[in-house]
């Protein structure tokens, strides 16, 4: 691309957006020098697990990145990532290809030509790896749920405001490509295509046991153990708590066991309360009230919740209900008409049962179809982003906020977790958007976040030492 082709579409960019926000001192400069078409935002990519490696494909694809490395946990996936990216390559026509492999994130953290990271670990370690990595200056694509906790949620957010890097939410549903439906519906209730919105009703899947009892195994040599239990609680290994020795792009058991995530309250509940409250102008609120309850898994090396019911009080008299027997996906319901989103017939979970073609319904569809018409152009729209990875590279470039940034991925999680407190105590709790805590509640509050196993796995020491309260 020429130079000023390039500048052109990033100030485009800029200018498409609703509520960007440009941030200062976060660009590398060598990206803007008279050699700067010819340069690339290098990234690494850290866990190369099944959606590390869907994420390293995905900024493969995006011409303004260049992949240098990788980093995992597991000997096998490390190489398994770093034969992908060197493949890739290979296959675009290079005949020499360099991709450094790292067992420790904090030795790619201290690499000055890194730009970026994509950091796609299990989600109780997503804090820590992405706090170390905006203290050390770099920009970050982090997986969805953004945190494990609401602490963490926090903390991260202090980070990375503190540092001024960009940091992207893996929030794929609020880019057009694979699932533009989220977007059309969302902006349809925003700007009032339904009439005054009053429940959104929310199906996010269903864990199921896995019929093993927890049994203590020995830790294979290819893994540090050690370092992937990170901040959770003392236990022995097990595989089926970890991820599959055999396979790389199966479901990992660390998903549906609850020291190390909290089930699909937060695992989908992440991208569907993330739309709900995208879809209502609460991207930087969150609920009155959380009253859930829920079934959890017992006798079984998965210990996440089951079957689940959760209805949440937000401004405005907007009540948000999620049920596991609702189709997955965003029921939008005001007092002119209804308007549903969703994935259409791709599987929430591995064991879900396949959808006859035949009975596949639309992704998007709506009580009359004047709800989905084109908007005027006086309208609110969601900023433009063709693909999330791309979103996050041009906003590096651009430098700008990206579609997902943590301040509104934060207040997602917040949501869920709140959520998952409400199914732990078996009661309804009140939530303060403004203070982050629950109203007159010890014990509600003493789950926002949990202590870490060791010291040096404590996110909030790690802010400490670096002088963020």
């Amino acid at each position: 691309m020429k130079n000023q082709s390039r500048r052109s579409f990033l100030q485009a960019a800029v200018r498409g957006g609703v509520g960007l926000t440009l941030l200062p001192g976060i660009v590398p400069a060598r990206l803007f020098g008279a050699d700067a078409p010819g340069k690339k935002i290098t990234v690494a990519q850290i866990g190369c697990g099944r959606m590390g490696r869907s994420d390293v494909r995905n900024v493969l694809a995006e011409p303004l990145a260049r992949v240098v490395a990788v980093c995992d946990l597991d000997s096998r996936r490390l190489a398994a990532g770093k034969k992908l990216v060197e493949d890739f390559y290979k296959e675009q026509g290079e005949s020499r290809v360099e991709v450094k492999t790292y067992h420790d994130y904090h030795e790619v953290l201290a690499r000055p030509d890194i730009d970026a990271v994509v950091v796609t670990v299990p989600d109780h370690s997503h804090a820590l790896v992405a706090i170390h990595a905006a203290l050390a200056g770099k920009h970050i694509y982090v997986q969805k749920p953004v945190t494990y906790n609401i602490a963490e949620a926090i903390g991260l957010r202090r980070a990375v405001e503190a540092k001024q890097v960009i940091l992207q939410t893996g929030s794929q549903q609020r880019s057009e490509q694979p699932w533009g439906s989220f977007r059309k519906a969302s902006e349809a209730v925003r700007n009032g295509r339904i009439g005054r919105l009053n429940t959104i009703r929310i199906g996010v899947g269903l864990d199921k046991i896995s019929g093993h009892a927890p049994a203590p195994m020995s830790v294979p040599p290819n893994l540090d153990y050690e370092r992937w239990l990170g901040s959770a609680p003392e236990q022995p290994y097990m595989e089926g708590r970890v991820h599959s020795q055999q396979a790389l792009e199966g479901r990992p058991g660390w998903i549906t066991t609850e020291d190390f995530g909290l089930g699909m309250i937060t695992n989908w509940g992440a991208h569907h309360i993330d739309i709900a409250q995208w879809a209502m102008g609460q991207e930087l609120g969150g609920p009155l009230t959380v009253d859930a309850h829920a079934a959890f898994m017992a006798n079984d090396v998965w210990t996440v919740h089951s079957t689940y019911h959760v209805e949440m009080q937000y401004p405005n008299h907007v009540q948000v209900i999620l049920d596991n027997q609702f189709e997955t996906g965003l029921r939008f319901e005001g007092d002119e008409g209804w308007v549903f989103c969703t994935r259409s017939a791709e599987k929430v979970t591995a064991s879900d049962p396949n959808q006859p073609a035949a009975e596949a319904k639309p992704a998007l569809r709506a009580s009359d179809s004047k709800i989905l018409s084109p908007l005027p152009d006086n309208a609110v729209r969601w900023m433009p982003s063709k693909t999330h990875h791309g979103n996050w590279l041009e906003s590096i470039a651009a430098h700008r906020q990206p579609i997902a940034p943590i301040q509104q991925s934060a207040r997602s999680v917040e949501a869920c977790c709140a959520a998952w407190i409400s199914m732990k105590l078996q009661r309804k709790l009140t939530w303060d958007v403004a203070t982050e805590m629950f109203v007159g509640d010890d014990a509600a509050n003493a789950l926002r976040g949990r202590k870490a196993r060791k010291p040096e796995y404590d996110f909030a020491e790690v802010l400490k030492k670096a002088g963020i309260a």
